[in-house]
Order: C-alpha cells, then structure tokens, then sequence
C-alpha cells in the first residue's frame, strides 16, 4: 500500500508535464530514457556484462533530436537504428575487453527503454488524437492499482509464480477490467467520438502492461536484483515505475496511427 502512494506521488509532476505537453514532455521523455537505460546498465553488474553507456547517450541525443528538428521524415528514424545496431556492434571491437552479452546489453536497453518510451512523446504529436496520450497512463498505471487492488481482496490462483510469486489471476482479470473502466470514462466523458476505441484501448492496455511489468521482473530475476534503482529508497527506479509504460506507449501509439487514424 506504501509503495502505491508513493508510486502516485512520483507521477503527480509527470501527469502535469502531460496536461501541459509539447516540449516539456518531450524533455520528460528524454530525462526517463537518460535515467532507465542507466539503471537498466547497472542491473547488469552483477552478471560481469558491461554495456556502453556512451554508445546509448550518442543514441538518446540522436533520437530525440531527429523528433524535434524532423519528426516527419520516418526514413531517419530507420536510420537511427541502423546506426543503434552498428554502433552496439563496434563496441566489441575493443576485442580483448568486450563480450558479445555487452553488445546485446547495449542494443536491447537503447531499445527496449530508449525508444519504447519516445512514443509518450509520439502519441502526443498525433494532432487531434494527442489527447490520447492520457490512455498510456490510464492502462499503465489503472491496470497495476486495480491488479493490485483485487488481488489483495480475492488473489488466490497464482498468476506466473517463478516471474512475479504476489501477481494472481484474480488481480490480473481486475487489473483489465479497471483499465476498461477508466479508459471508458475517458472516452465518455472527453472523447464520446471515439469512445469504441477507447475500451478498446482500455482492454489491449490492461493485457499489454501486464506483460510489461511481468518483462521487467524477469530482467531483475535474471539480474539477481530487487529493483532497478533508488529513486525512492526502498521502492525502486525510474524503470520499476515505468516498465508497464513502456509496453502501452507504442501500442496506443500504433493503434492510433493503424486503426484509428486509418
């Protein structure tokens, strides 16, 4: 229950970055994918695999410098990763130092936090449908509280016991049935246009950050850590109270743009 208050008191300045939108969220963006692929390196030390923190820096600034000068032109995003994948693999030219694990390391964190988060940012950018951005943390945020919730008051059946043991089945069903909830108010109350896809979102978004959260125990289980980071003393990083934000950025934001838009 502590960690939930506290856990909603660190998103407090992030919901109003949100409401306020543009550059700042842009920054805030940026500032979560500096913080998380760097506690997401140090989860590694423990297994003597040392990704390039320089290599994921160059990739960041190139990232978000291509969103903020030419967001249109998609051929540069793709050169992006082109040149994320080749500089990941330079790093083992140093030959005597560098492992194949630190090359994957450095791939899969620019990846998997670096550029899973940009869409927030993304999603915002969509001209009248950047209101939706506020669905990414209905489904993050509604699912793990409900989840939680429920499976205090009826968690019996064990969810997947050998990645997260506290997780129940119960839980689970309440944490989808909340994000339907709420991401259904939200379409009522502030886009009734669309409001169908909305709960479609709301159902998508509550499986989807389960996987998320699930995902990021099974790099701290395999990392031999308990959290990613001390943001919070005693309650984790960055990363511990983004990893479900991660996986429901993109797919609002390709829903959006495939669906919805189309």
């Amino acid at each position: 229950m502590k960690t939930r208050v506290l856990s909603a008191i660190i998103m407090l300045p992030l919901l109003v970055l949100v409401f306020i939108g543009g550059k700042l969220l842009l920054l805030a963006c940026f500032a979560i994918g500096i913080m998380g692929v760097r506690e997401f390196y140090r989860g590694f030390e423990s297994l003597n695999v040392k990704p390039s923190f320089m290599v994921a820096n160059i990739s960041i600034l190139g990232l978000y410098a291509i969103n903020l000068f030419a967001p249109a032109v998609y051929n540069l995003y793709m050169m992006w990763f082109l040149a994320v994948v080749i500089m990941s693999l330079l790093y083992l030219f140093n030959i005597e130092h560098r492992q194949l694990a630190d090359a994957m390391a450095t791939l899969t964190g620019i990846l998997y936090v670096v550029f899973l988060s940009l869409h927030v940012t993304l999603v915002e950018q969509i001209g009248e449908y950047g209101i939706l951005v506020w669905l990414i943390f209905l489904t993050a945020f509604g699912t793990d509280s409900m989840a939680y919730f429920t499976g205090l008051a009826i968690g019996k059946h064990k969810l997947a016991p050998k990645i997260s043991p506290k997780k129940t089945i119960e839980g689970s069903i309440g944490g989808v049935l909340g994000s339907i909830l709420l991401c259904g108010l939200f379409g009522y109350f502030v886009t009734p246009g669309i409001l169908l896809h909305c709960i479609v979102i709301g159902l998508l978004g509550g499986v989807i950050s389960q996987f998320g959260d699930l995902t990021a125990s099974i790099f701290k289980r395999k990392m031999g850590i308990k959290d990613f980071g001390n943001l919070i003393p005693g309650h984790g990083g960055i990363l511990d109270r983004f990893d479900s934000v991660l996986f429901t950025a993109p797919m609002v934001y390709y829903y959006i743009v495939l669906i919805i838009v189309q």
